[in-house]
Parts: structure tokens; sequence; C-alpha cells
């Protein structure tokens, strides 16, 4: 175990670090009718510019830029978007101009959007990604400080060649491994299966702990020139399940399906027959878990229908990472060696 703890104030060649802040939108960006409306609001609605202003001591931590990339809740995000949004972080990234970037986001997709630009993104920066869960209207607005947070961690030299980093109520998360685990609560955000990378105490990033997974510059994902993603459906495994859905996404061109099983990737009978017949058809199948937490391991009738399983990634990460390696191939045992590796 190691400690990085940098001063808030860290310069580069005597000037403060250079921050764009990129928003998307979400419950940060969101306004309720009145102070004591946490979950009843409309999401995406107030400006970038708006935000920048409620929190002037981010002057003291960066020279700061912005722009709106979209304006939405993050439940209507899109491939399209996705793509636009990474693009626009290597381009930034790429100039001098620019020492790390912040994006702004809904929290329903965050770790979704997050976990694809760690897969993404072509730079040692850092990326950091960051919400509310409470719009910017409430009298306990979480916003500020998790902005506030996140430009000082993006500004950070420690923050540097970690990847794409999830930064709310003061935790610092890898974006491979943190998740939402709450609908409201402001503590809603953690690490399943391992430890917070570190902690922001008074605007300072401490880190503790790193992620080993290959990520950002060492990824193989490029995503340049790419208009939009391989559709990848998710089903959700329980019992009496059928053959329909299975059937359904493969007659709407899924090129792959990641099932949420039971357990360790349990799967009903006809579910698991129409599965295997997706997969003989060219579907990849990814076999994962409704459970949240834990590796799922290959069955024998796994290994036969030629399915792929995750790792420890949860049902929907699994999902980014499919889209991206179906940019690649279709070859079940090569997208295995990407799932063992990221």
């Amino acid at each position: 175990m190691s400690i990085c703890l940098f001063n808030r104030r860290e310069t580069r060649e005597g000037r403060l670090p250079r921050i764009k802040v990129l928003a998307v939108g979400g419950t940060i960006a969101g306004k309720g009718t009145d102070g004591s409306r946490t979950t009843q609001y409309e999401a995406g609605v107030i400006g970038i510019e708006s935000l920048l202003e409620v929190v002037p001591q981010l002057e003291t931590l960066a020279e700061i830029g912005s722009a709106q990339i979209a304006n939405i809740p993050s439940f209507a995000m899109t491939g399209r978007l996705l793509l636009e949004l990474a693009a626009r972080v290597n381009e930034e990234l790429a100039g001098n101009t620019c020492d790390g970037i912040v994006v702004t986001h809904g929290t329903d997709t965050l770790e979704e959007t997050a976990y694809f630009l760690h897969l993404t993104v072509k730079s040692r920066k850092p990326v950091v990604v960051t919400g509310a869960m409470r719009p910017a209207t409430a009298l306990s607005a979480d916003g500020p400080l998790n902005l506030y947070n996140a430009v000082a961690l993006a500004a950070s030299r420690s923050a540097e060649g970690r990847g794409v980093l999830i930064t709310l109520n003061d935790a610092i998360g890898s974006a491979r491994d943190m998740s939402k685990r709450h609908t409201t609560t402001a503590d809603a955000f953690g690490q399943r299966d391992f430890g917070l990378l570190g902690w922001i105490v008074d605007g300072v990033p401490r880190f503790y702990y790193e992620s080993v997974r290959r990520h950002t510059w060492q990824s193989e994902f490029d995503v340049g020139g790419l208009r939009s993603l391989p559709r990848v459906d998710m089903l959700y495994g329980h019992g009496d399940g059928g053959r329909e859905l299975v059937e359904a996404a493969v007659a709407a061109g899924a090129g792959g399906i990641v099932h949420a099983g039971m357990g360790n990737g349990g799967m009903y009978p006809d579910t698991r027959d129409a599965l295997a017949a997706a997969a003989a058809s060219g579907v990849v199948v990814v076999s994962a878990s409704r459970t949240g937490s834990g590796v799922v391991t290959a069955k024998p009738a796994d290994r036969l229908s030629r399915f792929v399983t995750p790792d420890n990634l949860n049902p929907h990460k699994a999902r980014v990472l499919l889209s991206l390696a179906l940019t690649r191939t279709r070859d079940p045992d090569l997208i295995q060696t990407m799932f063992d590796t990221y």
C-alpha cells in the first residue's frame, strides 16, 4: 500500500492546472419545485456555466474551461453520445492546453460512461467523472462539493495514469469497479468487491490503492471514426424463463447478449438453449451474474456453447466492454481474453 498526497494548489510550470469541464446533464444539473425535493425533480436543465458560478472556489484550484456536450437525464444516454464524448475528451487531452478533464453526468448510467471512457481515452492525464444524487435546488445539494472535489482530483498529479476516476461524496473509485448501489442516498456509490482507491479530504486527494487492469493509454480500443456501436442487449435471468426474449434480441440485430444470470451465472434451461442457439449463429453471449458481486466462472455447458464470462464485471459494465470488443472481433475466444485483461 502506498499513500499519495498532493497539495491542492499544484502548479504546472508556475501556473495553475488547466481543467476542462464537459457537461452531459443529470441530477447535478437538475431542478426541483422547492428545496425539500430531493427525488422529484427534472434532471438536465441547468447549464454548466450556472453550475460553475455556484462554486467560485474552483478558481483557486485550476484555470477552468467548459463545454456543454449534452443536457439530459443519464437514462437517456446513447452510444452515439458516448462516442462523441470520448472523441471530445481525446481531442482536449491531445493538445498542450488541457491538463485534465472533469465530466459532469447523471448517476443512473454514470458508471457505464466512466468505464467506456476508461477503455477509450488515450491519455495518462486525469479524467474524472462526477455527478450528484440531489438536484441543484435541494437544501442539501451535493453537486457543488462533488464538482469542487472532481476539479481538485483532475488537477492533481497524483491522479495521472490511474485511468478514469469517479468521485462523489468525497470517495475516489476506479471506473472499472465503482458502481451505484442505492437509489437515492448521497452515499450511493462504492466499489463492490474491492476498497475505494482513496478519499478527498478538504480538497486534497489521498490515494491508497490503484486498479491494475489495463485501461486508457494501454487499451486496444480505438473509437475514432466510429459513428455507432454494435448492438448489445442485456437480459435478466429468472425462474420460469423462456426463449422469446433471446430470440427477439437476435431478430432485432443484436451482435451480443449479456445474460445477468442467477448466482454464478445460472440460466433457466429454455433460456440457456436459446442463448446457445444464438451463440451458434454468431451472436456473442456473455454469462454474467445479477448478484452484484463476485467472479463468474465458466461451467462445462458454457464452454461447450462458447459463452464468455465477464470475470467480476457487473452486467451493465460487461455490456460496455462487449460493445467495444465487437468493434474488433466476433471470436468468443478473443473476446474472453479481453474480459480477462480489462
